[in-house]
């Protein structure tokens, strides 16, 4: 299994101009892998590994790219390569796409050593700080909050500059399948160690045993950057000023952005700790943020982020993460499976057929579950989700507000 840890940085003066120095070289670099494939025929473009051979020509000719670690900046051609097949598959999709652009100097913000020129010190500060060499740059002081664990290989580093001008060292880690948590068997899964998760518009989840869990409030923070960024309009582009400003505004949109994600972190390892099993839609959250309705309350949900920080801790805590098709949950009566449409406006279930009540989001969560359960080929549960929950009182679920999930990282079982 792969993953990463990211970590605050703090390099010296002189340690942060030579890593702003070699980040611009590797940009130099990648425009020119990019110019170096431009120029290439149609039919004889060069290959990563093509482009890997030419390093020690471009060095000699161009002794900037001598100071170069060779490891980072072969990781620099094939993050030219890796964009190239990006685009190449979109095209295969039937996207319009163009063609990769020359990297600007506040587009290219980080870099990456392969494999080898890098070495983590642990010791120093007693555990609260560590430090990370790279070659030809030096030490770099890092906010050490959580240590790599023992089984975990570094198999890369990375360094980048936020449009804050804050600097971040992120491990790419591997870990050994076998010393992973076991996953619990599919066939001990029933409704009591399993949830459905309805990802909803008047809370931020609703779960098939009846919780609910309130929006995260960033009023303030919007309000906040509403106001540094009149002020940032009201400044002249590119004057000193203006790039102060425009990093204020970069701190709070930072803000927002670490706001939400620790949120999720926190809600995220409540749910697979808590369950055997979390099922979730697999929501098409491009397409719904180019569609109608309230797109920033949307993006702000980050559902994608969520489902994947769901996934990503499906193996490190030995739970079974699996999505399923979202297309007709709210309209589908949990009890008896009829169909009945509903206005977005119109908060509760009720079933013509069958007679089951229930709070919208609450039944949709409830159809999560018995899909989850279809897609693992285990058919209904012994104990089906409408059991599990109150069925016609909905002021009786149990509500989590958002505060309580940041205070206490953790939610009530």
């Amino acid at each position: 299994m792969e993953y990463s840890h990211r970590y605050h940085a703090y390099p010296t003066g002189e340690v942060a101009e030579r890593l702003d120095h070699h980040l611009d070289v590797h940009r130099q670099l990648y425009n020119h892998v990019r110019w170096d494939y431009e120029q290439a025929p149609a039919d004889d473009k060069p290959s990563e590994y093509d482009q890997n051979n030419k390093l020690p020509e471009w060095k000699q000719r161009w002794p900037v790219f001598s100071e170069l670690h060779s490891k980072a900046a072969q990781a620099t051609v094939a993050r030219f390569h890796r964009n190239l097949s990006t685009l190449k598959k979109k095209k295969a999709n039937g996207h319009k796409v163009g063609r990769l652009k020359r990297q600007a100097p506040t587009e290219y913000r980080s870099v990456t050593y392969n494999q080898s020129g890098f070495d983590l010190d642990e010791k120093r500060d007693h555990g609260k700080y560590a430090y990370v060499r790279f070659s030809k740059i030096g030490w770099v002081k890092i906010r050490y909050s959580r240590p790599i664990p023992d089984h975990a290989t570094i198999k890369e580093v990375t360094f980048k500059k936020e449009t804050t001008g804050e600097w971040f060292v992120s491990f790419g880690l591997e870990t050994d399948d076998a010393d992973l948590p076991t996953k619990p068997d599919v066939g001990s899964l029933n409704a009591s160690n399993s949830v459905g998760i309805d990802l909803g518009i008047q809370n931020y989840i609703h779960t098939s045993d009846g919780k609910t869990v309130d929006w995260l409030d960033l009023e303030d923070e919007y309000e906040r950057l509403c106001r540094e960024q009149r002020k940032l309009s009201r400044k002249n582009h590119g004057s000193n000023n203006w790039e102060k400003q425009r990093q204020e505004v970069a701190k709070v949109k930072r803000r927002i952005q670490r706001k939400v994600l620790d949120y999720q972190h926190k809600l995220t390892t409540w749910l697979v700790n808590e369950h055997d099993a979390v099922f979730v839609e697999d929501l098409d959250v491009a397409g719904m943020l180019q569609g109608d309705g309230n797109a920033r309350n949307k993006q702000d949900a980050a559902w994608r982020q969520l489902i994947t920080l769901l996934e990503y801790k499906a193996d490190l805590y030995g739970t079974h993460v699996v999505q399923v098709e979202p297309e007709g949950t709210t309209k589908e009566c949990a009890s008896c499976g009829v169909e009945t449409a509903k206005p977005i406006w119109v908060r509760e279930h009720s079933c013509p057929s069958c007679g089951f009540e229930t709070d919208r989001d609450a039944n949709a969560a409830m159809n999560v579950l018995q899909r989850g359960f279809a897609e693992l080929g285990l058919g209904w549960p012994e104990t089906t989700p409408v059991e599990t929950v109150t069925a016609t009182d909905t002021t009786q679920f149990e509500s989590v507000s958002a505060s309580h999930v940041i205070e206490t990282g953790s939610l009530p079982s």
